[in-house]
């Protein structure tokens, strides 16, 4: 008769012991912005300072750009790794019809800035737009796709100047191209264009996930795509739209890079999907899909963008750097499947308190 109530007990400590464990897991990309940041303050010189946060502000908006776009393609169950060449393909491309504009036979036709920026962006929605049909039309896996479009989309950006630098991309204005380096160079109130530009994206993106039928087919599909299909989701073109929007999401950042050096490389952007991947992941983003947040994957962005530009700061080898982004990457997934069974463990203890 005794063993009851000290059973019930038991399971209210456990419960409790698993929210609290659950606490921190739901608040560990915050805690990790505090551990680098303090860190990087007490060690790397000069890092707080007003001139650093302005720079490292601009270097996390390129990292939270191509996150936000991949938050969604991973939550819908896939991943992205074309984002990095679409940046080199898009910066190329501004570049390209910059200064050599579009041939026509013996006449040339020559795009204005609002034009180049439209066109590029239409480029990185089309090849988002091909992984998707590659993905939903021909069912071959995301991963796979999406390293073809990869290595095609860099293949292409090489091939546009044999390898070479488009450079001084100030346009001429004879032909009505200038204008092109105030993209990345301009301010509003103090603050780069760049980052009013992606907090309005993340406040769309994150809006559309919360608040809007088609973020809760996204999520549907991560979470069983069998079952968002017997419910009548469209998934393909809920697919087909996220890998557009990350297209999209690497179109902007190759137009800001480019923009901002006034100058294209071919190589531009090489690597950058693992930024991308591990601010979503770090941000709660769960790689078997149907979790993430935008808002996680912007402290992500920032954990990432200041770990990077910290240990720059400090002299540590680049080579170094790649071996601690992949720590990074591995850690996060690590815990994140820690998270998942702590959360399973809470609901079978909620069944039987209940």
């Amino acid at each position: 008769m005794t063993a009851t109530p000290a059973t019930s007990t038991d399971r209210l400590a456990s419960l409790g012991r698993a929210r609290a464990v659950l606490l921190l897991l739901h608040l560990r990309t915050f805690i990790a912005l505090f551990l680098v940041t303090g860190y990087f303050a007490i060690s790397a010189p000069n890092f707080i300072s007003a001139d650093n946060a302005m720079i490292m502000s601009k270097h996390v908006a390129l990292n939270a750009f191509l996150a936000i776009g991949m938050t969604y393609v991973i939550v819908s169950g896939g991943i992205d790794l074309s984002v990095g060449s679409i940046v080199g393909l898009a910066g190329m491309v501004a570049g390209d019809l910059i200064l050599h504009g579009v041939r026509i036979g013996d006449y040339i036709i020559w795009f204005n800035v609002p034009a180049v920026i439209a066109i590029t962006l239409a480029l990185g929605v089309s090849i988002g737009a091909l992984n998707g049909l590659l993905i939903t039309r021909l069912n071959v896996a995301p991963f796979i796709a999406t390293l073809g479009t990869l290595y095609i989309a860099r293949g292409t950006a090489l091939l546009m100047s044999d390898g070479a630098t488009f450079p001084n991309l100030e346009g001429d204005a004879a032909h009505g191209t200038t204008g092109f380096p105030a993209v990345g160079a301009m301010n509003l109130a103090g603050i780069p264009l760049t980052i009013w530009l992606l907090l309005a994206v993340a406040a769309g993106t994150a809006w559309l996930g919360a608040r809007t039928p088609l973020g809760r087919h996204i999520y549907a599909i991560g979470g069983n795509e069998r079952a968002a299909i017997l419910s009548g989701v469209k998934v393909r073109r809920v697919k087909m739209f996220v890998y557009m929007l990350s297209g999209m999401c690497g179109a902007i950042v190759g137009l800001i890079i480019s923009s901002q050096l006034v100058a294209a490389h071919p190589m531009t952007g090489e690597t950058f999907e693992l930024n991308a991947i591990a601010a979503a992941v770090l941000g709660g983003t769960s790689m078997s899909g149907g979790r993430g947040r935008i808002g996680g994957t912007i402290i992500g962005a920032f954990v990432i963008g200041i770990l990077s530009d910290g240990l720059v700061m400090m002299g540590v080898s680049s080579f170094w750097q790649t071996v601690i982004k992949g720590v990074v990457i591995i850690t996060a997934v690590v815990v994140d499947q820690f998270q998942q069974r702590v959360q399973q463990r809470m609901a079978l203890l909620q069944r039987v308190a209940a």
